[in-house]
């Protein structure tokens, strides 16, 4: 890294390096037997330059040929947008704990042992059940270095565990599934088990919903696979000084329901979310988003930051080591007070709202979002009746978040992204061919 930094300052205003090596080690499971085993290494070395005023920019799996490197990000700046933003110099990080050792010597063969008791324990209740499942390990390091004296370095570990699985009777397909990750290594899997047989216990029966509006409440896997877009979209630095998020200009206006609070937070130790640094070498934080109802603030990395007259957030992020932009890390909805079996008493007539598919149709960016309930249950006079299929929903998030019935006493962490209890929407669109 040093030997291409030095080379990049002879030829560039400024020149960051960020190198990124991951080793990972997923066991799959398919149609209940176990599909595939194996390890994969990678590392991949990225170089941006300022030359000129301009954004240069390389990546390269190649680590013996540091010119060229250095050459293409320099043949890159004359086609380049606008630099706005200065590097970081020297930074001190906060301490975030995201490397378990213990992840790595968990036994490739207790991974798979642990993949066949989690669907040995579904199908003791479901024998029919056809399930996908993975169990994974990984381990990385994160490297940044520039010409402005900004350093910042991690190693950090990941553990997933997942079951999906799909049911299918005459033309009837149900579909079921919970997952887990950490930094740490995950030993228990009965409880993820149980989650789906509940799941399976509630799709017994069938129930059908007719054409209208009803209130609905979204599990937190439901906030997830409805919500989760369109709200990361709109808190998007790279959204609002594009002028296409609806929340631009809106920072300090109440256009939420006042009990709702969500920040972005990455320094949540054994998050597989977290991280010291962002991948610009800017110190981890946790941001306010919406503060009670009002727009508090926006995700942005240095060159959006800049061009919006902020400061960086620590949200920059780089997909397969390419170039950085803002992006969510953990997002967290603040509990309310109602717990979510008096949600359900509450309904005399809705929809509970477990999974959610193809949510991203239609105008995204201006908060919709409309999909198929791929897993949801019908609910009459307080209680959960039944499944219901055929059915689909739609709303937008700044009407159904303006007025919430009530938030969920109890969060979950879903996909080590999302910390989330339950919403009381007050009512969405459904159509239903029933």
């Amino acid at each position: 890294m040093e030997n291409i930094l030095k080379l990049a300052k002879k030829v560039a205003e400024e020149a960051e390096v960020f190198l990124v090596s991951s080793k990972e080690t997923p066991v799959g499971f398919e149609a209940n037997r176990l599909k595939m085993l194996e390890t994969s290494e990678s590392t991949s070395v990225s170089l941006r330059i300022i030359k000129d005023g301009k954004i240069g920019f390389s990546t390269t799996t190649r680590l013996d040929d540091p010119q060229a490197l250095v050459d293409m990000a320099v043949e890159t700046a004359q086609f380049g947008a606008e630099a706005k933003f200065a590097l970081p110099t020297a930074q001190a990080y906060p301490q975030i704990e995201v490397f378990d050792p213990d992840v790595e010597s968990v036994a490739i063969e207790h991974m798979v042992e642990m993949g066949k008791a989690l669907i040995d324990r579904v199908l003791s209740h479901t024998p029919e059940l056809v399930c996908e499942a993975g169990v994974a390990k990984s381990e990385g390091t994160v490297h940044i270095l520039n010409s402005r004296g900004g350093e910042a370095s991690y190693r950090k570990s990941f553990f997933t565990i997942g079951i999906e699985g799909t049911l299918i009777r005459d033309t009837d397909m149900l579909f079921v599934g919970e997952s887990d990750s950490s930094c740490n290594p995950i030993r228990e899997f009965r409880e993820m088990a149980d989650a789906v047989i509940e799941q399976l216990e509630l799709a017994k029966r069938p129930a059908s919903v007719p054409t209208g509006k009803f209130p609905v409440i979204l599990t937190p896997k439901g906030v997830r696979s409805a919500l989760l877009t369109p709200l990361a979209l709109a808190v998007n630095g790279k959204i609002v000084v594009e002028g296409a998020s609806p929340l631009v200009g809106k920072q300090g206006e109440l256009l939420f329901d006042e009990r709702l609070s969500l920040w972005d937070d990455a320094t949540i130790n054994y998050c597989p979310a977290s991280r010291p640094s962002d991948d610009e070498g800017v110190p981890s934080q946790s941001t306010a988003l919406i503060a009670r109802g009002v727009v508090a603030g926006f995700l942005y990395d240095l060159q959006t930051a800049a061009i919006a007259g902020a400061k960086s957030t620590g949200s920059a992020s780089r997909a397969r080591g390419g170039m950085p932009t803002p992006s969510v890390s953990a997002l967290v909805i603040e509990e309310g007070d109602t717990p979510f079996e008096d949600m359900i008493r509450d309904i005399k007539e809705g929809l509970v709202i477990e999974m959610l598919i193809g949510a991203e149709q239609g105008n995204v960016l201006g908060g919709e979002f409309s999909g198929n309930v791929l897993l949801g249950y019908k609910v009459e006079n307080g209680e959960i009746v039944g499944r219901v299929k055929d059915t689909m929903v739609s709303g937008n998030i700044y009407d159904v978040l303006k007025g919430l019935v009530a938030i969920g006493s109890e969060a979950k962490w879903v996909g080590g992204a999302l910390k989330t209890p339950p919403l009381y929407l007050p009512s969405l669109a459904v159509a239903s061919k029933g």
